[in-house]
């Protein structure tokens, strides 16, 4: 995957405010970035951005986890792994898509 100047800045923001850029195998053709428990796939943009491919997740045994309802509550699930979706995780995850989202904006 080819990146810009402007992409390269775009990454280097999102490390200075705290996230890791890391790779999910599967899903090679997208930067992945991670902050605390929390992940979210990147898409680069031709326009030089990137936008969020996806929903951010909560991670669940390192991987990318989706926000379930099973018969006895909400869940963060990967595979066969699950973990419930507290308040405490949700805000978790809810913080990090608002953050994430602002670091993305164009800067002047």
């Amino acid at each position: 995957m080819e990146i810009t100047g402007q992409q390269i800045s775009i990454l280097e923001r999102l490390k200075n405010n705290g996230f890791d850029i890391v790779a999910f195998p599967m899903y090679e053709n997208y930067v992945g970035v991670r902050k605390g428990n929390c992940a979210a796939l990147l898409a680069p943009q031709d326009s030089g951005g990137f936008h969020i491919f996806g929903q951010p997740s909560y991670l669940v045994d390192g991987k990318l986890g989706v926000k379930t309802f099973q018969g006895d509550g909400h869940y963060f699930v990967s595979k066969k792994e699950k973990l419930a979706a507290t308040p405490e995780r949700t805000n978790e995850l809810d913080s990090f898509e608002a953050e994430l989202a602002e670091n993305l904006l164009p800067r002047a």
